[in-house]
């Protein structure tokens, strides 16, 4: 019956009930010691606050950089023969004949023969280097 569920023993315990007398041991100043800032209602500190010291996250210096700007992975179509030998250079064309993650949304073909390719693309996604 639901009347009778009750929590397993030694699972929960009383609050403690401050200001209830001297006799309780957590009477007048309630366990939070005499005056201060920590003895005050409504006292809260600071996540990294040190006492008016320099908190850590600003003596220690900034270092990193992550950058949103999506880079293009890059095909040497040079080494890469399976690639240059394509008739139309589409991304699907170029995971069917390369391991190419499909994380990877753009990609750049360099080498010597990238530029004569570029009439190959159909792609949007795909670029050539210009030299």
């Amino acid at each position: 019956m639901l009347e009778y569920l009750k929590p397993a023993k030694n699972s929960t315990k009383n609050r403690k009930r401050v200001g209830r007398g001297q006799g309780s041991g957590n009477g007048k100043t309630a366990g939070k010691g005499n005056k201060g800032q920590k003895s005050r209602s409504g006292y809260k500190i600071k996540r990294n606050f040190e006492g008016g010291q320099l908190p850590l996250a600003k003596r220690l210096p900034k270092v990193g950089f992550f950058s949103r700007v999506i880079k293009p992975m890059s095909i040497n179509v040079d080494k890469v023969k399976s690639v240059a030998n394509l008739e139309e250079i589409t991304m699907d064309n170029i995971r069917a004949v390369h391991t190419v993650s499909k994380k990877i949304t753009k990609v750049k073909l360099i080498g010597k023969t990238a530029k004569a390719m570029a009439l190959k693309i159909k792609d949007e996604n795909i670029t050539h280097t210009g030299k």
